[in-house]
């Protein structure tokens, strides 16, 4: 207990080993239905990316960067495959731009061990200032547009159009029954604030897919299994100089950038150990390393990249407040490893209503605080938000949202307002329209 408590702070910061075990199993509940969503997600490529080794690297880089939470930046947080990026992984980078997933994977590295240089030299935080605050939360506000319109897609809701683009799925058909389902479940649950909603809400949808034939049960069924081998530095570097890569590349660091940042401040916060000025807080440092440190070894597992939860806010609320926290919810995955079975058996429709409330989530923290009154800040960010559905892509999205705004702001007469490292980004975003 003495050791736990030198090693954690536990006295200091007003805690038990029983709550951290709380809060920790609080948040594991939370976001353990990305054992399912991950594999189901970028299981989809094929070619040798199979759900079973999806599986086990979302687990894995869970545990990796977890573990470096718990013991060098002593936080509550967890981490693991983000959503959105693992859907702009398999959908637009694999699927709509045909970049091999070997070649994605090393575009997935190298922006980790970018953002491990950052990090150690503190250079990220200044990346994260230097671009308009609007334009943040209107990339977060349109990539909850663009998963839950994956949602929608998996679960049935909508389907393809020759007359209307899109239109209403067959709402009648088994998936998109067993979706409501988990959509009404999660919903519910959601609203009532109960600890693993998503999660339920899952393996409700799931049971009742069973009846209707969209969950497939196997012959001979176990729940424990040892855990598949994970695809390991299966990296191709042949295609890192051409401006395709560089656009993939430039995307999931931008994203990963702000996604974190912006998570961290807000749980630290919500756990009462940032200060409400500058957002600082004691580890800040060392929780950026775990998402850098995270998102490389989940890129050598085969997996997308690693990021800090917000469903880690579910275990501070629980009274997680140190580092035990994590070090509980990593010891979780760590069990779940040997449960790939039952996260495998989920079918897609079932996980669906997952990425809706996901969806949900990203747009209510960040559409009511975007500035529309301002023509130079509204434009883009509505550009930004309205390409990633419309057009199916997140790297789209960012690239006309940031040149829409540099375009309008030089046009005006406001280029002051345009930072140096904004300047920097509209030249290559110009260079790339040039070769283009």
């Amino acid at each position: 207990m003495e050791t736990l408590d030198k090693l954690f702070k536990l006295r200091e910061r007003g805690v038990t080993v029983k709550g951290e075990f709380v809060a920790g199993a609080t948040t594991f509940l939370s976001m353990a239905y990305i054992l399912a969503v991950n594999p189901s997600i970028l299981g989809q490529i094929g070619d040798g990316m199979t759900p079973e080794a999806v599986f086990t690297a979302t687990a894995v880089a869970a545990i990796v960067a977890t573990l470096w939470m718990a013991f060098f930046a002593n936080l509550p947080l967890a981490l693991a495959p983000g959503m959105g990026l693992n859907a702009f992984f398999t959908f637009t980078v694999v699927m709509g731009m045909g970049m091999p997933w070997r070649v994605a994977l090393t575009a997935v590295f190298l922006e980790g061990v970018l953002f491990m240089i950052l990090s150690f030299f503190n250079v990220r935080e200044a990346l994260v200032q230097a671009i308009p605050q609007n334009l943040k939360k209107a990339v977060a506000v349109g990539i909850g547009m663009f998963i839950a319109l994956i949602g929608f897609r998996n679960a049935g809701f909508s389907a393809h159009s020759v007359g209307t683009i899109i239109t209403v799925g067959n709402m009648t058909a088994p998936g998109a029954v067993t979706a409501f389902i988990g959509l009404i479940v999660i919903f519910v649950l959601f609203s009532y604030k109960i600890p693993g909603s998503v999660l339920i809400g899952i393996m409700v949808a799931t049971i009742a897919g069973i009846p209707l034939g969209v969950t497939v049960l196997p012959e001979t069924f176990v729940a424990f299994s040892l855990p598949a081998a994970p695809l390991f530095l299966e990296f191709d570097f042949s295609q890192v100089l051409t401006l395709k890569f560089f656009t993939v590349f430039f995307t999931f660091f931008f994203v990963d950038v702000f996604n974190t940042v912006g998570t961290l401040v807000a749980t630290t916060t919500q756990a009462g150990l940032a200060n409400e000025k500058t957002g600082d807080f004691p580890g800040l440092k060392q929780a950026l390393m775990a998402d850098a440190v995270g998102t490389v070894a989940g890129a050598a597992l085969g997996t997308s990249t690693v990021t800090t939860y917000s469903e880690s806010t579910a275990g501070i609320a629980a009274g997680g407040r140190t580092g035990l926290t994590a070090l509980f919810i990593a010891g979780m995955f760590v069990l779940g490893l040997f449960f790939s079975p039952l996260f495998l058996l989920v079918p897609g429709a079932a996980t669906a209503p997952a990425l809706i409330l996901v969806g949900f989530l990203m747009m209510r923290g960040a559409v009511t605080k975007i500035d529309f009154s301002d023509p130079t800040e509204g434009i883009p960010c509505f550009l930004t938000i309205a390409f990633m559905p419309f057009t199916h892509s997140v790297a789209e999205g960012i690239f006309y949202g940031l040149l829409s705004y540099c375009v309008l702001k030089i046009l005006t007469k406001k280029h002051k307002e345009i930072t140096t490292v904004m300047w920097v980004i509209f030249a290559f975003f110009i260079l790339r329209i040039v070769l283009m």
